[in-house]
């Protein structure tokens, strides 16, 4: 298997940029090395055999809105991988949805507004 900071800069360079450098900016003073460790977890896996990384980001974004709005910023930064990854607006959507079975109304609300916000700004750079 390839290393997995190795493989976690190549995941994040595509899916993610500048992850790394964002994480080191927003709390290297505080833990050194901490985009690091994210890249790496990252890779060990997002970088795994068995599932295509567009259904790794249907499972993402469905744990992330059944954890609630408190994972907003995280839930925004995988509705976007998962629309690099080749998920549609709608595939997105779905997901939240069938969610909102195990995780609340509420929760999948709150998804759906962040997933509005990501597909806001996709329109505005397009």
């Amino acid at each position: 298997m390839t290393d997995p900071i190795i493989k976690g800069r190549e995941i994040v360079a595509e899916l993610n940029p500048n992850m790394e450098e964002a994480m080191d900016r927003r709390y290297g003073d505080l833990l050194p090395g901490v985009g690091e460790i994210f890249v790496r977890q990252f890779g060990a896996f997002y970088g795994r055999e068995g599932l295509a990384m567009r259904d790794r980001y249907i499972a993402t974004i469905a744990a992330c809105t059944a954890l609630g709005g408190q994972t907003k910023p995280q839930l925004k930064v995988n509705i976007a991988g998962a629309r690099k990854a080749g998920l549609s607006r709608e595939e997105i959507a779905e997901t939240i949805l069938h969610t909102a079975l195990y995780g609340g109304m509420p929760a999948a609300v709150n998804a759906l507004n962040a997933a509005l916000e990501v597909f806001e700004e996709e329109g505005k750079s397009e």
